[in-house]
């Protein structure tokens, strides 16, 4: 909860958010919800991110899927289909998404010349940061006044729990949440071990 803004852990990346004025799934991914969306957004296409299944579950006509140029191209049926890549913001309705980079600096997982992204969506007046599948990289730097920042935790494919805690010691969100870990990969330990570098507030949510 984020003020009036409920938020929900899906499990592994995948978050639902529900502001006065939109439901917002990011990176719906073997999920158990059937509430319709408004918008759903998607970081990257790689299966655990992007499931045309799950985002069958929860479109409707009129839903608006926001995603990279590289998933775009492989949606088909419901929805009203927007593109977006790194630098680029849209807005819908009273929702601003602003996608900014996410990509490993490390490893060869997330390329950054695939322009996958992360994002920053404003709803009710908040600011909520999804970082997508990235390592703690020198873009954050310029990330500030987030309410909140969905860190990916677990290692592997992206950044470690020490790596996470990094970043939010940069970024300096009122509250932090790790991600990314208890299903495909990683486990409590790494946002246990998360909660305990960070600086700011940490939530550790229950899927």
């Amino acid at each position: 909860m984020l003020d009036n803004i409920n938020i929900k852990w899906l499990g592994h990346a995948s978050f639902k958010i529900k502001s006065s004025s939109a439901v917002i799934y990011i990176d719906p991914f073997s999920i158990n919800e059937s509430e319709p969306a408004d918008i759903i957004v998607i970081t990257h296409g790689h299966f655990d991110h992007f499931s045309p299944e799950d985002i069958s579950k929860i479109a409707k006509q009129n839903t608006v899927i926001v995603a990279t140029p590289d998933c775009a191209s492989k949606i088909s049926g419901k929805g009203i289909l927007k593109k977006i890549s790194a630098g680029q913001n849209i807005s819908i309705g009273e929702i601003k998404i602003e996608a900014v980079p996410a990509y490993n600096s490390n490893k060869s997982f997330h390329p950054k010349e695939n322009s996958w992204i992360g994002v920053i969506i404003t709803a009710d007046g908040k600011r909520i940061y999804h970082a997508g599948d990235t390592d703690f990289i020198s873009e954050m730097e310029r990330i500030d006044n987030i309410d909140m920042a969905l860190l990916p935790v677990s290692g592997t494919y992206v950044m470690t729990a020490e790596e996470a805690a990094m970043a939010a010691n940069i970024i300096m969100p009122k509250v932090a949440v790790p991600m990314h870990y208890g299903s495909i990969v990683g486990t409590e330990k790494d946002a246990a071990r998360f909660k305990e570098l960070c600086r700011c507030r940490v939530e550790i949510m229950e899927r």
